[in-house]
């Protein structure tokens, strides 16, 4: 049965919620097509009109938008307002290629004010509480994104942003905040240096706390949840559809996140032919905006690999947590495997941290793999540790069929990440 949400619409019958969805995609694919060159392109050479839209099924008749259109079109070609019009314009870090640049009007920030809002409720927090927030302020629109959604909810913010782990965790044992929202990975180095401090982490005031902005697992949730003795909820967004707040998981049942269709309709389509798939089945998970007006996107590609499910608590549907990417998936000597594939072997380990670096080489004509992780503090005999590495990897090898090195590593040796975590080297392109 549904739950008590922060918007009545989260609780509709399935036909309020379709209704509205046929409503507000009629005028989104309008809208793209009047206002932005390249949608009134790419719909004629497919042969279909906004005209042609006249049922929910009717949207897969439309052309697909992928990253590099945003690139193709950058900075401002995929705009729908003129610029000047525009409230706020982010971009992604353009670590893999050119950056892809979004905007915003100033109706847009409401409603992603209000999201977020919706989305940090459904996670358990209430207006009043005090939120440490350290995702990245600028161009990322994780900070900006969870600040004001906070603000909006009626929340006190710490706006810490990411990195300095010793002050972080100095602030949140000196402010006493009753939620933290952060990369999962990094919330992993402030346990480390709550532990470093020779403070216990489960004695914080922390009891919420709201992550996402890269993949991670079931497992590493019951890592968070068991060294802080917070509930652990997963947030769901990304740029080019909005932010952070496109879906979130309800901290009653934390069984993937809720999409809020009122705002964006989600597709499950087969990653290499684009057929639409029915609901239920495993494949990549496809947004269309039905609200956004500086820079709608129709068929997003987003390249996450998850499958949509009916509601639980509230009646809008949910979303498989995604734990890989399309483009995340390695191929090794003609294994598929995603790094998050490894992460469930590790973290299933009494020994083991989900610190970790999936290092590619080859050799010869060979690939070969070797997993960096790092030892629990507490183990200090080398030679139980030679046995778990053995033991680990001969697991990864009974699940998923790739033969691979484990090399355990010295707590504090790899690299910390302050944002989303560098999980894959891949060296073999490198002589």
């Amino acid at each position: 049965m549904a739950g008590q949400g922060y918007d009545p619409i989260e609780t509709a019958s399935r036909d309020e919620i379709a209704a509205l969805q046929a409503e507000r995609l009629a005028w989104s694919l309008r809208h793209a097509y009047a206002n932005v060159a390249h949608y009134r392109a790419a719909f004629d050479a497919a042969g279909v009109h906004p005209d042609d839209f006249r049922s929910l099924d009717d949207l897969a008749k439309f052309p697909f938008t992928n990253k590099q259109d945003l690139r193709t079109h950058y900075p401002f070609g995929m705009f729908a307002l003129p610029r000047a019009k525009l409230a706020r314009i982010h971009a992604s870090s353009g670590t893999t290629g050119q950056p892809t640049v979004v905007g915003y009007s100033a109706r847009d920030l409401e409603n992603w004010a209000d999201l977020v809002a919706r989305s940090l409720y459904a996670s358990g927090v209430r207006a009043g509480m005090l939120l440490h927030n350290a995702y990245g302020y600028g161009l990322f629109t994780g900070g900006l994104g969870l600040h004001a959604g906070a603000e909006r909810l009626g929340c006190t913010v710490v706006p810490v942003s990411g990195g300095m782990t010793e002050r972080q965790v100095r602030l949140i044992a000196d402010f006493r905040p009753d939620a933290i929202s952060i990369t999962p990975s990094y919330m992993l180095s402030i346990l480390d240096e709550f532990h470093r401090q020779g403070l216990d982490p489960r004695a914080s005031s922390l009891k919420i706390g709201v992550f996402g902005a890269e993949p991670w697992t079931n497992a590493m949730r019951r890592e968070i949840e068991s060294g802080f003795a917070m509930d652990a909820v997963d947030i769901y967004g990304l740029s080019e559809v909005m932010g952070p707040g496109v879906a979130n998981e309800c901290v009653e049942t934390k069984d993937g996140p809720t999409i809020w269709e009122d705002h964006f309709y989600p597709e499950i389509i087969d990653p290499d032919t684009g057929a639409v798939l029915p609901e239920g089945a495993f494949g990549e998970l496809v947004f269309t905006t039905l609200t956004k007006e500086a820079m709608p996107v129709v068929r997003y590609r987003t390249r996450d690999l998850t499958r949509l499910l009916p509601g639980s608590a509230r009646t809008m549907r949910r979303m498989e947590k995604v734990t890989g990417r399309s483009d995340d998936m390695l191929i090794v000597r003609g294994v598929n495997l995603f790094p998050t594939q490894i992460e469930e072997h590790l973290l299933a380990s009494d020994l083991l941290t989900g610190h970790y670096l999936i290092l590619l080489t080859r050799d010869g004509r060979m690939d070969e793999v070797t997993v960096q992780v790092e030892h629990q503090p507490h183990v200090t005999d080398d030679a139980v540790l030679a046995t778990e590495s053995l033991v680990v990897a001969r697991r990864i090898k009974d699940t998923i069929g790739l033969t691979l090195r484990i090399a355990i590593e010295r707590p504090g040796s790899l690299e910390r990440s302050i944002g989303k975590a560098r999980r894959v080297l891949d060296q073999r392109g490198i002589s």
